[in-house]
């Protein structure tokens, strides 16, 4: 039976190219080689992202080290806009959709120059006002996702984006350490973001491997969003916790056979299983040799193997009857 969901899933380029647009299209061939739905990116002009005195996160200066601002790590992952020209055609041409989530209002309207068909709210932005309301009267689909956020912080973006045009709404659950311990990955809260506001959601996973995005789609997210990089050991504050390539096939793969595996929900008998049916039900037969007009009582029948015979089930039905002809030892047996 083929499957009857589909997952969206994201493959998240972010600044793993380390401002190397032949890196990025190199990203671009591996999410398509892997399955994935989307390739996405990160678009901003870095001084109109960061300020001179922002720090970096924790995890950054674990990966990158302390010698730089946040400022001057992020302006060397910058793309130029016409960068992301060349990016968004290559992914035309390769059969990939391309995405790019803006972090400033200027990247914002770029990015409608490229007709993306979905708008992506990165966690950082969605306590930011006038960012939620000029992606919301583009009136596109919005994916947002909802790391280090409370349920009313949540209320109030979505409200934004609803009141001011967005299109269909997909909410995120997401951590956004890098790499998220599994104790904190709290994959449950997703289906609390689904009962609270009655809305799709998906999950950002950003531990380390495959399982938690699979046992994601098991619960039910309809977007799943994942890291990858070329190779972990590269230079940039993302790498270490992201998929190689292998593994984001891995990871395609295997929410591509869960949503098979997750099926229609009917209870049935399936196709691959009906010719079990004879092999491992039970029927009557004779216990011993049975001669015509023998009573059948529980000492001269039995139930065995294959079930091709009269079932179990008709066990009443057959005792006290009379034998019409003899019956051997394992013989099916005959009304």
């Amino acid at each position: 039976m083929n499957a009857t969901i589909h997952t969206y899933i994201i493959a998240e380029a972010g600044v793993n190219h380390n401002g190397d647009i032949l890196l990025a299209k190199k990203l671009i061939d591996t999410a398509k080689t892997s399955g994935a739905d989307a390739v996405k990116f990160q678009t901003f002009i870095a001084k109109n992202v960061v300020s001179k005195n922002a720090q970096k996160a924790a995890y950054q200066k674990q990966t990158t080290g302390e010698n730089e601002s946040q400022l001057e790590m992020v302006k060397k992952l910058e793309l130029s806009f016409d960068d992301f020209r060349e990016l968004k055609n290559y992914c035309d041409k390769k059969a990939i959709s391309f995405l790019s989530t803006p972090f400033d209002l200027e990247s914002i309207d770029f990015l409608e120059t490229l007709d993306m068909p979905i708008y992506k709210v990165p966690s950082g932005e969605i306590t930011n006002l006038p960012y939620l309301i000029k992606i919301a009267r583009i009136g596109k689909p919005v994916i947002m996702s909802t790391g280090m956020s409370e349920l009313d912080e949540i209320a109030l973006a979505l409200e934004a984006l609803q009141d001011n045009g967005a299109g269909t709404i997909t909410l995120l659950h997401c951590n956004t350490q890098y790499p998220t311990p599994f104790e904190d990955s709290n994959l449950r809260a997703m289906l609390m973001l689904k009962d609270s506001f009655d809305i799709k959601v998906g999950y950002s996973d950003h531990t380390l491997g495959i399982e938690a995005p699979i046992a994601a789609v098991a619960l039910g997210a309809a977007v799943i969003e994942k890291h990858f990089t070329l190779d972990k050991c590269m230079e940039g504050p993302d790498h270490q916790a992201c998929l190689n390539p292998q593994e984001l096939k891995a990871m395609v793969t295997a929410i591509r056979n869960i949503e098979l595996a997750l099926g229609d929900g009917l209870k049935r008998v399936s196709k691959s299983e009906e010719p079990n049916k004879i092999a491992a039900r039970k029927s009557i037969v004779a216990k011993r040799t049975i001669v015509k007009d023998e009573i059948f009582t529980e000492e001269n029948i039995t139930v065995k193997r294959p079930g091709c015979g009269i079932s179990p089930m008709k066990w009443f039905d057959v005792l006290g009857k009379k034998a019409k002809h003899d019956f051997y030892e394992d013989e099916l047996i005959e009304l």
